[in-house]
Formats: C-alpha cells, sequence, structure tokens
C-alpha cells in the first residue's frame, strides 16, 4: 500500500478537509452534481492507472501525506508511494509520488490533490528562500495570521516544512496589541496593563516608535513587534529592550533586506507573504493505463 505513515496536526481534521473538497468539486448537494461526470463517461469502471506526480520546478516538498488522503478517500485500495521526504528540497524534474489504482479515482482526485501540493510546496519553497537569506543571524523566521481562511493549519504547516517557525496560530493563544487596541485603550502602556491584568500569559505589542518601548516593557509586553523600522533603528532597539523582552522585525520585509533586518540583533523577523501570496509550485501528475 506503499510508505504512508499517518498524517495528523492538532486542530486539523484531514478526513473532514478531504471529504468538504471533493464535495466542492463534485458539486455534492448542487442540481446535477455529486459526479466527475467527465470521468464518469469517458473511462470505464475498471479501468486502471498508474501515475508519477513530478515537480517541475526546484521546491521544497510539503503536503504530500494530504494528497495521498484525497486518492485514498475514492479508492481505499490505491498504491501509494511518497518518492520524497516533506521539507526535502528537490530540484527540478523529481519524481515526487507513485500511484497506482482506480483509473477514475485517479482523475477525480488529481486536481485537489495537486492544489493542495502545489499551494503547501510554494509556501514551503517561498520559506526556505527567507530562511537562506536570512544567513548566519540568530534570527528566526516568523509567518502571520494572513492565512486562506479554512487553511491556516496547512500553511503553518508548509512554513514549518520550510525551516520558518509558527507565530500565533490565531487570537486565542497570545494577546497582540496593535495600533487601534491602543487607540481605544489610549496609550501603549495602558493597553498592555489591561492585557495583563487580565491574565494573559504571553502579551505581543507593536510599537513603531524608539519612545514607545519603555512603556511597553513596564507595563509586562513580553514580546515586542517593531514595526516598519530600518535596520538602523532595529539596532537601538534592540539596545535598548536589552533582553527584556523578545523583539520581532515587521512590515515591509523582502528577499533583498531580510538579511540586515536579520542582523540587526532581533529575536524574531516576520514575513506575511510566506502565505498571503508565496507562488504555487509548478507540479505535474502524469498517467499511464495498465
Amino acid at each position: 500500500m506503499g510508505n504512508l505513515p499517518p498524517f495528523t496536526l492538532p486542530g486539523f481534521d484531514l478526513p473532514a478537509f478531504v471529504h468538504a473538497t471533493l464535495d466542492e468539486d463534485l458539486g455534492v448537494g448542487l442540481p446535477g452534481g455529486g459526479v466527475d461526470v467527465t470521468a464518469a463517461s469517458v473511462i470505464p469502471a475498471d479501468a486502471r492507472f498508474s501515475g508519477v506526480m513530478d515537480s517541475r520546478d526546484a521546491i521544497v516538498v510539503a503536503g504530500l501525506p494530504i494528497a495521498a488522503a484525497f486518492f485514498r478517500a475514492l479508492d481505499p485500495e490505491m498504491e501509494i508511494e511518497l518518492l520524497a521526504q516533506e521539507g526535502e528540497a528537490v530540484p527540478a524534474g523529481t519524481d515526487i509520488m507513485r500511484l497506482s489504482g482506480n483509473a477514475r479515482a485517479l482523475l477525480t482526485a488529481e486536481r485537489s490533490a495537486l492544489n493542495t501540493v502545489q499551494h503547501l510546496s510554494g509556501i514551503a519553497t517561498l520559506t526556505r528562500a527567507y530562511v537562506n537569506a536570512m544567513g548566519e543571524t540568530r534570527a528566526r523566521l516568523l509567518d502571520t495570521r494572513k492565512t486562506i481562511p479554512g487553511l491556516r493549519h496547512l500553511e503553518k504547516y508548509a512554513v514549518r516544512m520550510g525551516g520558518g517557525t509558527n507565530h500565533r496560530m490565531g487570537l486565542w493563544d497570545a494577546a497582540m496589541i496593535k495600533d487601534n487596541h491602543v487607540l481605544v485603550a489610549g496609550s501603549v502602556g495602558e493597553a498592555v496593563r489591561r492585557a495583563r491584568d487580565a491574565g494573559v500569559a504571553e502579551i505581543i505589542c507593536e510599537v513603531d516608535r524608539l519612545d514607545q518601548i519603555e512603556p511597553a516593557i513596564a507595563a509586562g509586553a513580553s514580546h515586542l513587534l517593531l514595526d516598519n523600522m530600518d535596520a538602523a533603528t532595529l539596532r537601538e532597539a534592540v539596545r535598548i529592550v536589552a533582553g527584556r523582552a523578545k523583539t520581532e522585525a515587521s512590515g515591509g520585509i523582502t528577499l533583498a533586506t531580510i538579511g540586515e533586518k536579520a542582523a540587526s540583533g532581533v529575536d524574531f523577523v516576520s514575513v506575511g507573504r510566506l502565505t498571503q501570496s508565496a507562488p504555487a509550485a509548478d507540479i505535474g501528475l502524469d498517467f499511464d493505463l495498465l
């Protein structure tokens, strides 16, 4: 049946995701829906295909076990062999999955499986590029909450496969005080104090000026998001913080600028583009009749 270890992510229901995605493609619940009309009309029910999924780009692989789940959902006896490891960097032209099974099942699941691997491998590949551009610094690369609704767990998984680190998973696991929170509270210090008094364990506070650093730390911030600061200002911010809180460079960071900002001494650099707009990897799936 192939080398398919169990795939689980905390908070993510893989079977539900697979079935909802296939149902969307098949039009389940819509008039005339619930069937792949092309495969059902053209391909004999007992026809069998073998196939190879390959990368046309140099990529960092992510999402193969999820793709396998799409095929197995339609043909539980599908023979599947993963030819690359999650998080592995492979050159263009690399075969990454081999399949054999019912032809209709393969064709019906093909697009959902490819969409997933292309998207997640694109995120992992872009993440690896940013990690490499940071050079030999102590800083770690963070993602953000700029994710496609419903795909956060998968997209943040892909960031990890690319060598990045996850920031908050959502609104529940840390407070992040930004300008609109400060606007209502009246000041950085007051906003942080309110979160502290509410018993929040981790308090991240965005600051865009150096004079906001001391009030934020004094009020109890454990992590400062240093927003849209150039490298020289980041270095000064790190000096002022002096290890009393974690520091994160954020805002407008590109592959061209991340090295200098990571070298400023910050603990983290966050990049929204990792999940917001990573280009899909060029991955294909070719079949042969058995």
